[in-house]
């Protein structure tokens, strides 16, 4: 573990609201470093330990918050990308390698949960999300196909980036938003009354988005799909939620908070391009930050929603 003050991090106080948010004197922690591009942290309460994805390695790490040690998870992880939870404390991971959405069983078993639409292999689903319902909830951008680099090369089957929804119950698998260049990061509001889906078709695209869009959330449907706000610096990847519905989003200089009507009041500084976050501790108060090659954390003053 690393400790003290770290080169390149702190605060950008950009509105004094942001200062209320910080602990004051509590500083960026490097936990770890030796990954080529970290993804997906996914944080398990009764355990204390965070699960996080080192995509072009091929592996999955956990941070054992008790003692600091860091280990593999598991090796070959299908390129995994991103992670979460389901409501009953369940790993549910998005795979580039196999393009399919899985569930990590509490017997170590893996349930595929999404592989294929009408008959076509998804693209590489990228981030996921689940609803309070047991729906999933996941994007699925091109990125694991382009290249051999984050999985295997390969033309898509089914020719879009959409957002898809999986049906707790049934298994069903819907498309929720099909007007996407690149859908990314994915956050559902704290009374999951609104779901927010970041857009990085940039990456690829000269003029492409770079943004979050927000929308309402009807049961099964999504209507709206405004966009929230447009990236500063680098793009926006995954993000996640407090409780008061601030946004505390990946960027290219660290993690952007912004307020519920879109203002932007301050940045996590961090000396890497940051791909996601995940709030975790005992009180939800520890935010995990996915840099490139490693893995930050920062204790503040407000709890993540759950």
């Amino acid at each position: 573990m690393f400790y003290g003050e770290i080169e390149g991090t702190g605060y950008d106080i950009i509105d004094k609201r942001f200062g209320n948010l910080t602990t004051g004197h509590g500083r960026v922690e490097r936990l770890w470093t030796g990954a080529r591009w970290t993804e997906g942290p996914a944080w398990f309460a009764a355990g204390r330990y965070l699960v996080f994805s080192d995509i072009p390695n091929n592996r999955m790490m956990r941070f054992d918050e008790c003692d600091g040690h860091v280990s593999v998870f598991r090796q070959p992880s299908n390129n995994s990308n991103g992670n979460t939870t389901d409501k009953q404390g369940r790993l549910v991971t998005c795979e580039h390698k196999t393009r399919r959405v899985t569930r990590t069983e509490f017997d170590g078993s893996v349930t595929i949960i999404a592989e294929h639409f009408d008959g076509k292999r998804f693209n590489s689903p990228n981030d996921v999300v689940v609803k309070s319902d047991g729906s999933i909830w996941f994007t699925d951008p091109s990125y694991g196909i382009m290249t051999d680099y984050e999985g295997d090369k390969a033309e898509s089957e089914i020719g879009k980036c959409n957002v898809y929804r999986v049906d707790g119950q049934t298994g069903d698998i819907t498309i929720v938003a099909d007007d996407f260049e690149k859908p990314n990061g994915l956050a559902f509001s704290p009374d999951e009354s609104l779901l927010y889906i970041a857009d990085t078709g940039v990456s690829h695209k000269n003029g492409g988005p770079k943004h979050i869009r927000r929308f309402k959330v009807n049961d099964k449907r999504l209507t709206g799909g405004e966009v929230f706000a447009e990236c500063t610096n680098g793009l926006f990847d995954g993000f996640r939620l407090d409780t008061d519905g601030r946004i505390w989003s990946s960027a290219g200089d660290g993690v952007h908070c912004y307020l519920p009507d879109g203002t932007l009041i301050g940045k996590v500084l961090i000396p890497e391009l940051v791909a996601n976050v995940c709030w975790g501790g005992p009180k939800l108060n520890r935010l995990f930050i996915c840099g490139t090659t490693s893995l930050y954390s920062v204790i503040l003053s407000v709890n993540g929603a759950r």
